[in-house]
């Protein structure tokens, strides 16, 4: 069977798909991943308010870095994409817990 110039522009453009979905995922999903590692680590470190808040937003650079590494060392965009929606509902369950245990 002969490739013709026809499938390989076809192929590429899967290909450059694939990519830029991996590409909008670690921009998007880091982002919300960091902000809310960052609310979570604010609200539940035992520091005064200023020390947590500046720890967790160091950290949150960590975080970001290495969500773009997970999304990207994933075998596939659909298990990169339940990865990263994975991780930011538990966080986001941990973070709603812990405000709402802090809150008077």
């Amino acid at each position: 069977m002969a490739v013709t110039a026809g499938s390989d522009r076809t192929r590429l453009v899967v290909d450059g798909a694939k990519v830029a979905g991996r590409v909008a995922l670690a921009v998007s999903g880091g982002y919300g991943i960091a902000a809310l590692v960052t609310a979570f680590l604010s609200v539940a470190l035992p520091l005064t308010r200023s020390e947590a808040v500046t720890t967790a937003t160091l950290l949150s650079f960590a975080v970001m870095a290495g969500v773009v590494v997970l999304v990207f060392a994933m075998r596939s965009l659909l298990q990169a994409t339940a990865a990263v929606l994975s991780v930011a509902l538990v966080l986001g369950a941990g973070l709603w817990l812990v405000a709402a245990s802090a809150s008077p």
